[in-house]
């Protein structure tokens, strides 16, 4: 449960902050904010509205110049990258119902035009579900080789940038993932109790209260 509520702003300035102060390297990656003409270009494109929390957070960051493990689950992509994700998965998905329907009752398909793609490795992505509803903007999971899952997510984009605010704030966990800190000295989400990567050690990332 987050220890605060903050804007999406308001979280990426405390991240930008502890980034800076405890892994200059992974800071130097997040991209300046986006284009907005090119922000209401992918959005005519994609024909989804962008949620206002996404649209705050690209006013922040346009996802990352470089792969990095910044945040707990996937990667944010820039705009570039989301709608070729988007335009990728819609064109595999096409009309096959083993792909753009639920296999059962409740489900979730393998994809749908109305989720967006911010954040992406891999082939496995993290979407905001833009479909109508009063679950509109929740945050989930769809990888490459299996149905999307939104049961381990979060109600919103702004909801889960506040918690990883707070976990580099505070300590703790964002679900099952911790922050270290690399011998390189780079933010690393990791499961609770990991001591190394690659043979190399990873430390337990500092809050921002020292601790």
């Amino acid at each position: 449960m987050s220890l605060t509520s903050s804007t999406v702003r308001a979280s990426w300035a405390r991240i930008d902050a502890w980034l800076r102060t405890h892994a200059p390297a992974s800071a130097r990656l997040l991209a300046p904010p986006a284009n907005p003409d090119e922000v209401e270009r992918v959005q005519v494109e994609m024909a989804v509205r962008f949620p206002e929390d996404l649209l705050e957070s690209l006013g922040c960051h346009d996802g990352l110049v470089s792969w990095a493990n910044i945040l707990p689950e996937q990667p944010p992509i820039p705009l570039a990258e989301i709608v070729s994700f988007w335009r990728m998965s819609v064109e595999i998905a096409g009309d096959d119902p083993d792909l753009c329907e639920p296999h059962e009752e409740g489900g979730e398909p393998w994809w749908h035009p109305q989720w967006i793609p911010w954040a992406q490795s891999d082939g496995d992505s993290q979407v905001i579900d833009m479909r109508e509803g009063p679950q509109q903007g929740r945050v989930g999971s769809a990888a490459h080789d299996e149905t999307a899952s939104f049961a381990d997510g979060w109600p919103s984009l702004s909801a889960y940038l506040n918690d990883v605010a707070d976990v580099l704030d505070h300590g703790g966990t964002v679900g099952p993932w911790a922050p270290f800190l690399t011998t390189d000295g780079e933010l690393w989400w990791s499961s609770e109790g990991e001591t190394e990567l690659n043979g190399l050690s990873l430390a337990p990332a500092p809050t921002s209260q020292g601790g």
